[in-house]
């Protein structure tokens, strides 16, 4: 990049979303000397660029961006023209004048976690393991006051999940502090919990949910200093360059004995939150029950539907013009047969990586 004159009037911009990875001869002075870091739209923008997206399409008037804003938390500005785009698909194939919110709140979730496969028969016994799964996680989320309320929980497959439950955040969070982060631990938990005290067996639905408890643990103890017994230190991998051909390495920078007791801190987090997820789900197994069986019933149950069982409302009561029809194999909607805890906010100044989410199975 030599060889501009001072008065050539040329600037040179160039965008990266791996920033880690540069090679340090480009940020020289005189070079890419100026870095601007780009970050996901918060409410105000999601809404914004929601707002010029729909000016291309029929929307309707319940179409409210500010609606959807709220609810895509985490979304790029690709997401959100996605969503735009495929809810005029919906609209499309509904043979509709013009896009609804029904459209782009369905448009949201496609995006997000795919299409809904309403073909794929799933078997009565799978889709019961499902129901006290997902029951599971929406019961625990309505319980632990530092986590957001469950917004809709579904047993429709979509994607390669066969329910999901969605933990929405009421506001927009650039921090994540260690109670709310324990309470998303023992959210991850819930599902699995529910398989044990109501299916009397575990099944492999509750692998994402562990996984990422598992991860979110580790860095609340060795990037977060989030542990009593470890203290604030940063013990995290160190991470090699891949530059000039060198691999990508990991390292360390402490000794076995404080791996040991990493790893001891990471199981006794998990274990606590573990326990916490089970005896939540015995204290309110009317309520979990109530859950469980409306969505083998109605098989997507909304925020409110949630707060109405757990109030104490019967499966009938939900649908008072359209009985429940009697449980039978069919479909489901999110993941496999469990329920999984995903952050929704933005990633932004002190914000874990692991935060409010939504509980894809």
């Amino acid at each position: 990049m030599d060889g501009f004159g001072t008065d050539e009037g040329i600037i040179l911009i160039a965008a990266t979303n791996r920033p880690d990875v540069l090679d340090p001869a480009l940020l020289r002075p005189g070079r890419f000397d100026r870095e601007v870091v780009i970050d996901l739209p918060d409410l105000e923008g999601r809404e914004e660029i929601l707002r010029v997206h729909l000016k291309k399409v029929k929307a309707g008037p319940d179409a409210d961006p500010s609606k959807i804003a709220k609810l895509t938390a985490g979304y790029s500005g690709a997401d959100l023209a996605a969503i735009i785009n495929e809810a005029a698909i919906h609209a499309a194939l509904a043979k509709k004048e013009m896009i609804s919110l029904e459209d782009l709140d369905e448009a949201r979730e496609k995006v997000r976690y795919g299409r809904q496969k309403l073909s794929r028969k799933v078997e009565l016994e799978d889709k019961k393991i499902t129901a006290y799964h997902e029951a599971g996680h929406t019961v625990v989320a309505a319980t632990i006051p530092e986590v957001d309320d469950p917004h809709k929980v579904s047993i429709v497959p979509r994607g390669r999940s066969l329910g999901v439950t969605w933990i929405l955040p009421d506001k927009e969070s650039y921090h994540m502090q260690k109670r709310r982060l324990i309470g998303q631990l023992a959210l991850a938990f819930g599902g699995r919990a529910a398989e044990e005290v109501f299916c009397g067996d575990v099944s492999a639905g509750a692998y994402d949910d562990i996984r990422r408890a598992t991860s979110m643990a580790r860095s609340m103890i060795t990037e977060y200093g989030m542990s009593e017994a470890i203290g604030p230190i940063n013990y995290a991998e160190r991470q090699g360059s891949d530059f000039l051909g060198t691999e990508l390495m990991r390292g360390r920078d402490h000794s076995e004995e404080t791996a040991r007791e990493i790893d001891q801190e990471v199981r006794r987090m998990l274990h606590d939150a573990h326990q916490r997820a089970l005896e939540i789900v015995r204290s309110k197994r009317a309520e979990l029950e109530r859950i469980a069986q409306a969505l083998l019933a109605y098989e997507t149950l909304s925020g409110e539907d949630v707060q109405r069982l757990m109030r104490g409302a019967t499966v009938e009561s939900l649908r008072p013009e359209a009985p429940p029809p009697a449980a039978t194999g069919g479909s489901g909607e999110a993941r496999r047969a469990g329920g999984t805890s995903v952050p929704l906010s933005t990633p932004g100044a002190g914000e874990l990586p692991g935060a409010p989410g939504l509980s894809p199975a």
